[in-house]
């Protein structure tokens, strides 16, 4: 019988295989671009697509993630990014192989010291936050590589960057 670790195992796969995708992509050279004062920095936002999958870990194996003395990672070239990504997967993949389902059931917080900022039960958690937080701000390195000219990678399906993406004009 499939465990509630291992079904969301064969997810983040899928959606981890994408995400190495734009992850290959970030433009180094463009690390400060933000598409107005509000957003986030290109660097920002990529080490934070990357650094999303170690909440799987996170979940599977603690009851809490607490940012007080959180310091995102600096990376300074793709090869870089791509290897903390990878590490941090490869140590969720093993999180979610050994998980026991009762696990998920048990409540989660995440907090920033003596503040909680939430609290639900594991496999909440794993859905509402950990992947669609990920594909929230995936889709957000898709906006900044549109207005950048960078093609975007195929997601669910062909991009129109795509090479041999045929079109057909429907209304023809």
């Amino acid at each position: 019988m499939i465990t509630i670790g291992q079904e969301l195992l064969q997810e983040l796969i899928l959606e981890a295989a994408v995400t190495r995708r734009f992850l290959e992509r970030i433009p180094f050279d463009k690390l400060d671009y933000k598409p107005t004062e509000k957003s986030e920095t290109l660097g920002r936002l990529a080490v934070h697509v990357a650094e999303i999958i170690a909440w799987w870990s996170s979940v599977a194996e603690t009851d809490r993630l607490d940012f007080i003395d959180y310091k995102p990672k600096e990376v300074i070239c793709t090869e870089e990014l791509l290897e903390y990504f990878d590490e941090l997967l490869l140590a969720a993949k093993i999180s979610l192989s050994k998980v026991e389902d009762k696990e998920f059931e048990r409540e989660w917080s995440m907090a920033h010291g003596e503040d909680v900022l939430f609290t639900l039960p594991k496999k909440q958690v794993v859905r509402l936050f950990c992947m669609n937080h990920l594909v929230h701000h995936r889709a957000q390195l898709g906006v900044y590589f549109r207005l950048l000219d960078i093609k975007v990678p195929s997601t669910y399906g062909p991009s129109i960057d795509d090479e041999n993406v045929i079109l057909i004009n429907r209304f023809t």
